[in-house]
């Protein structure tokens, strides 16, 4: 009896190509759709986090019918040993540890002295965070830092790394978010006759040696500015060389982690490459830049708002834009 033959079953190189073909188009459709479920994810981290730390000043504000203080000034960081008022010389995230369940990372060093709190505060400014952190712009992790830091224990403390805020308080709608480094030490700073500059100009929620309650918000809660995210070039993310993202996230009143809205500052704008500025709102977001108002809801800012808003946004008194004329 004679066999049949039936020919194997098998793609011809044409159908291959094909299917190849079709696959990368469905893989390319898919692709954007994935990306953009996960940057919806991140920012809804992202809000999550201002979410908690619009909560956090609210408790310190319960605990103490304040928020915290702003802190002196880019030389300082956290002291352990002193309470979250005008005499405390880190600033808002510093003084929000201990409401964000980070009561350790707040105390250490607290209790001991000379070299031994030296090295526990360094350690402390070598620990992230990841509430401060964004997850659309930058992992939470130590960055590459060239400053030496003051303490009471030390006015030298130089770490390698330290932790960043992709965060900033509002410091209000002046021309600035720093004044000076600080005093030379901490018995210049806790002295009564010391030459602090005058803050008066300041109209936001936390700067230098503020304090700062709910009934000065004479706008309503509702319509005043209190943390949002700042901005930052993608190619200093990782670096520590942009001039507002250069210090740890535990200094005092200092532009890496304060911001103001002065209309002459420019506009809030998503973060770009090779372009600084030390003063503004943005994101690494698309669609705006998220703020936590003094009444703990989050909100998307656009960042084409107009000026002359974004500066009543920063201003707790009446909502009134500084005369910037005499600025």
């Amino acid at each position: 009896m004679s066999r049949k033959h039936f020919p194997r079953a098998a793609f011809t190189l044409v159908e291959l190509l094909v299917v190849i073909a079709i696959i990368g188009i469905l893989v390319a459709l898919l692709l954007p759709a994935v990306q953009s479920a996960r940057e919806a994810a991140r920012r809804m981290q992202c809000a999550n986090n201002l979410k908690q730390m619009g909560l956090a000043f609210h408790n310190h504000h319960a605990a103490f019918n304040q928020f915290p203080s702003g802190g002196w000034g880019w030389d300082w960081i956290g002291e352990p040993d002193r309470a979250t008022d005008k005499n405390q010389p880190g600033g808002w995230c510093y003084n929000l540890l201990s409401y964000v369940e980070q009561g350790n990372l707040r105390d250490m060093g607290k209790g001991a002295t000379g070299t031994t709190q030296a090295q526990l505060i360094t350690q402390r400014l070598q620990t992230p965070v990841g509430i401060f952190n964004c997850p659309s712009r930058r992992a939470a992790k130590a960055y590459p830092d060239k400053h030496t830091y003051k303490c009471a224990a030390s006015t030298s403390l130089q770490p390698e790394n330290s932790g960043r805020s992709d965060y900033a308080v509002n410091c209000g709608d002046q021309q600035r978010n720093e004044i000076s480094p600080g005093p030379g030490n901490i018995s210049d700073g806790d002295s009564s006759t010391y030459g602090w500059t005058s803050t008066d100009q300041e109209t936001g929620i936390c700067f230098q040696r503020s304090e700062i309650s709910i009934g000065e918000i004479k706008d309503g809660t509702t319509n005043t500015y209190l943390v949002g995210e700042k901005y930052l070039s993608p190619t200093a993310y990782a670096t520590g060389t942009d001039a507002a993202d250069n210090e740890n996230m535990y200094v005092g009143y200092d532009n890496d982690i304060y911001r103001s809205s002065h209309p002459n500052l420019g506009s809030p704008m998503q973060d770009r490459n090779g372009i600084a500025n030390t003063y503004i709102w943005g994101s690494a977001h698309s669609s705006g830049f998220q703020m936590a108002l003094c009444d703990g809801s989050v909100r998307s800012i656009s960042y084409s708002i107009d000026l002359v808003t974004h500066a009543r946004m920063a201003n707790r008194k009446d909502g009134q834009i500084v005369d910037h004329s005499k600025l």
